[in-house]
């Protein structure tokens, strides 16, 4: 016979509920070039997989990184300076203020 929902306690609840959880996929490290990879799987990085490559990844064109860095460098050297300009004192200082002290029970 079913129980009611209301009243079952927290408890048993919580324990009923307990196999309701996330689990981490196995990650190993690729031992081609060292990426965390999900365990038999291929490598996306370098198309590895039981030290044979299996998928051909393309390569990043070193020219091509270059060209992106020297284009960087010169974007930033076309930037106008910001003028430097002096800032000039407007107020005097504040004067110090004297606080007296008087000691308890002279007067």
């Amino acid at each position: 016979m079913a129980v009611p929902f209301r009243r079952t306690g927290k408890t048993a609840k919580r324990l009923r509920r307990s196999h309701f959880k996330l689990s981490v996929t196995g990650l190993n490290t690729c031992p081609h070039c060292g990426t965390m990879i999900r365990s038999h799987h291929v490598c996306p990085k370098c198309g590895f997989y039981d030290g044979k490559q299996v998928v051909a990844v393309p390569e990043v064109d070193a020219k091509a990184l270059e060209a992106k860095k020297a284009k960087k460098t010169v974007k930033k050297a076309e930037k106008p300076a910001a003028p430097v300009t002096e800032i000039k004192a407007t107020k005097k200082p504040a004067e110090k203020k004297v606080v007296g002290t008087r000691k308890i029970g002279a007067e």
